[in-house]
C-alpha cells in the first residue's frame, strides 16, 4: 500500500547542503526594510524572521525557489543559485 505524503513530510526527506559562501545576502544597510517584511510572510520556508524592526535570513533549507527576491527585488536582496552539489536536494521523488 503506498503512503499518501503530505506537504511538510515532503519537505522532511529533503537535504540541505551548505555552500562555501551564502546563496542570498540582505543587502547591507537593507536589514530595515520594509520590502524585507514581504520575504518573511512568503518564504515557504520561513527562512526570514523580524526581530526588533530588523529582519534576519538562515539559508539552511532553502529551496531556492526564489519567492524572496520577487518579493524583495534585487535592490533589498543579493541572491543567486548556490554552486554545483551545494544547496537543496528534493528528496521525495
Amino acid at each position: 500500500m503506498n503512503e499518501v505524503l503530505g506537504l511538510k513530510a515532503k519537505l522532511g526527506l529533503d537535504v540541505f547542503k551548505p555552500d562555501r559562501e551564502p546563496h542570498i545576502r540582505i543587502r547591507q544597510g537593507r536589514e530595515s526594510d520594509p520590502r524585507l517584511r514581504l520575504a518573511v510572510r512568503a518564504c515557504p520556508a520561513g527562512l526570514y524572521t523580524e526581530a526588533g524592526g530588523s529582519v534576519e535570513l538562515s539559508i539552511d533549507g532553502c529551496l531556492e525557489c526564489g519567492t524572496c527576491l520577487l518579493a524583495c527585488g534585487p535592490e533589498v536582496l543579493e541572491w543567486d543559485y548556490p554552486n554545483g552539489g551545494a544547496g537543496v536536494q528534493f528528496r521525495f521523488g
